[in-house]
């Protein structure tokens, strides 16, 4: 699983003209699914994302998490983080999770990240969306599942 965290101002989300999700000051998160990817998996990274200390405090030290300065998610689902490129110039998806199964872990994700965080908008799977931010700092983080769980033993 791949999670593309960008701190942002605001961001939001539209399919076909019409905004779908909006959010101010928090993250938006960009979600890869893999086909090896499970619930245990999706909870691991929604903690550690909810974790993450990458907001300013009164000192300017990157120190505050999400739930401390009462920030929002705009989580919306990309396939195209398990792109392959190796090999030539189209890019491979074969790692990337089957629609139906990572759909299903998408909602899970979208069912966590609600128990902890007050404000969850959400793309919409599949979809053509238009996706605007503006980004604070800017900072962004990768998570993978496959880096950071290997190195602490799950």
């Amino acid at each position: 699983m791949r999670f593309v965290i960008q701190r942002v101002k605001e961001a939001a989300v539209s399919v076909d003209g019409e905004e779908i999700g909006r959010i101010g000051s928090g993250f938006l998160v960009l979600v890869g699914i893999a086909q090896s990817d499970t619930r245990a998996v999706a909870d691991k990274m929604v903690k550690k994302m909810i974790s993450l200390r990458i907001f300013e405090d009164e000192n300017g030290k990157t120190n505050l998490d999400l739930k401390t300065i009462e920030g929002q998610l705009l989580i919306i689902s990309q396939f195209t983080l398990y792109a392959d490129c190796r090999k030539g110039n189209r890019p491979s998806f074969i790692n990337a999770g089957e629609p139906g199964m990572a759909n299903d872990l998408y909602q899970y994700i979208l069912e966590q990240c609600r128990r902890e965080v007050p404000v969850v908008e959400e793309g919409c799977f599949g979809a053509d969306m238009k996706v605007s931010l503006v980004n604070d700092g800017p900072f962004t983080i990768l998570l993978d599942s496959e880096d950071i769980f290997s190195q602490i033993g799950s």
